[in-house]
C-alpha cells in the first residue's frame, strides 16, 4: 500500500502569529489521518500586502502533484490571505476553512482605528500586545494569554505595523467570492470581539456553499483556544472525500 499523501493542507496564520499557532491543530490532524495528509504552514511575516502573502502561500503547494486535492485554512489575517487565494486561484482548492475573519474591505470607520493601533505599537508595544491577547481570548487568564504574548513579543512592532498596513489595503473580493463553487466552513467564536460573529455571518451568507459554525466559550483565537474542534472538522471532510474517491 502506498504511503504517499492523499491530500495537502495549507494553513495560514493570523496577524502577529508565528506558525506555531497551528501546532495543536496539526498534531491532532496527524493523529487522526497520519501520513495521509501533507501539511504546510504559510509564512506571512515579511510581505507588505495581502496579495503578496497569497502569492507566497501558493508556493507552498508548488510541489504538490496536480491530481492531489488541496485544502486551505486561514485564521484572522490569514483568512484575508485565504480569501485572496480563493478569489484568484492558481490551482484547484477542494475545500476551505475561514476562521475569525471577514470578507469586508477596510472601511472609513475602521481605518482610523488601525492607525491608532499602529501608534500604540510604536509607543508601547508590550502594553498593546498584552491588551490584544486579553481582548482576543475567552478566558483572559494569564495562563491563557502568556503563550500568545510571548509569540507576539518575539515578532516585534515592525511586523505588527507592516501586517496592519497590509490589512488596511486589502481588496474587496466579494463579487468573486459570491461566485465561489467549493465548500467553505466559516468558524467564529461566540465571544470574538476582534472580528465579531456578524462578520462571519455575512461571509457565510455571501459564499454559496458556505456553512457557518459559531463556537461557544471561544474568543478570536480559535486555533489556540479550540484546536481539537478545528482539526475534527478538517479531518472529517478530508476523510469523507477520500472515501468518495476510493468508492468511485
Amino acid at each position: 500500500m502506498s504511503t504517499a499523501p492523499h491530500a495537502a493542507l495549507l494553513l495560514i496564520p493570523g496577524m502577529l502569529n508565528q506558525p506555531a499557532i497551528w501546532d495543536a491543530v496539526i498534531a491532532q490532524v496527524r493523529a487522526q489521518l497520519g501520513g495521509q495528509v501533507q501539511i504546510a504552514v504559510a509564512d506571512v511575516l515579511t510581505q507588505a500586502s495581502i496579495p503578496d502573502m497569497a502569492r507566497d502561500a501558493w508556493k507552498c503547494l508548488d510541489a504538490i502533484p496536480a491530481h492531489t486535492p488541496c485544502y486551505l485554512a486561514g485564521f484572522s489575517m490569514g483568512g484575508y490571505v485565504a480569501l485572496e487565494m480563493l478569489a484568484h486561484p492558481q490551482r484547484a482548492i477542494q475545500e476551505a476553512w475561514l476562521l475569525s475573519t471577514s470578507a469586508l474591505p477596510e472601511s472609513p470607520e475602521s481605518a482610523p482605528l488601525r492607525e491608532k493601533s499602529i501608534a500604540s505599537f510604536e509607543q508601547d508595544f508590550e502594553k498593546t500586545i498584552q491588551a490584544t491577547a486579553r481582548w482576543g481570548t475567552f478566558e483572559k487568564t494569564p495562563a491563557q494569554t502568556a503563550p500568545l504574548v510571548q509569540a507576539m513579543r518575539a515578532l516585534g512592532p515592525a511586523t505588527a505595523i507592516r501586517q496592519t498596513r497590509a490589512i488596511m489595503q486589502r481588496r474587496d473580493l466579494r463579487a468573486r467570492l459570491a461566485a465561489l463553487d467549493i465548500p467553505v466552513h466559516v468558524l467564529c467564536g461566540m465571544d470574538d470581539r476582534i472580528t465579531p460573529r456578524a462578520l462571519s455571518q455575512d461571509l457565510a451568507a455571501l459564499v454559496p456553499k458556505a456553512q457557518l459554525q459559531l463556537i461557544e466559550q471561544a474568543g478570536h483565537m480559535l486555533p489556540f483556544e479550540h484546536p481539537g474542534l478545528i482539526a475534527q472538522s478538517i479531518c472529517q471532510r478530508i476523510a469523507a472525500e477520500q472515501e468518495k474517491t476510493h468508492a468511485a
